[in-house]
């Protein structure tokens, strides 16, 4: 895969813009490896192969088992290795990913909303949508991953 451009040399200004959303994601009070669970699902669900390589050294490099991170994309037949609240984030992440699919059925935000506060409920689908921007980036632009840079 060759790069095609570096969109955060390219549009510095756009790309600390998105990086604020970053920031404050990471002191919202949501749990980083909730958050990183959910940003590696929607990089799965999109195909960006730069934020599913990122992603999954950052888990890895937090202590996430091997066990769990290779069952994040089949995560309903997991068993209990997901926690309620894991299940439920994943979930969302993934009707929100496929808003033209889904629609984000009423049962989907009821399910999300009763385990969610308000303002939890808010970050996560912020979390989702800085992650899917950021996929887009990192497909159209052609980024590449680490684990195919070194080889």
């Amino acid at each position: 895969m060759t790069s095609r451009i570096d969109y955060a040399k390219a549009s510095p200004e756009g790309y600390r813009a998105f990086g604020g959303v970053h920031v404050f994601l990471q002191k919202c009070g949501l749990p980083k490896e909730l958050v990183d669970l959910v940003y590696l699902r929607v990089s799965q669900i999109n195909g960006c192969a730069f934020c599913i390589d990122m992603h999954t050294r950052e888990l890895l490099k937090s202590g996430l088992t091997v066990d769990k991170l290779a069952l994040v994309s089949v995560w309903r037949d997991a068993g209990r290795l997901f926690s309620a609240r894991e299940r439920v984030a994943l979930a969302w992440a993934e009707t929100v990913t496929r808003v033209a699919e889904t629609g984000v059925p009423a049962a989907d935000y009821e399910a999300a909303a009763a385990e969610f506060s308000e303002k939890e409920l808010a970050d996560l689908t912020y979390a989702i949508g800085l992650m899917n921007a950021f996929n887009r980036f990192g497909i159209s632009f052609r980024s590449t991953p680490a684990a195919a840079a070194k080889a």
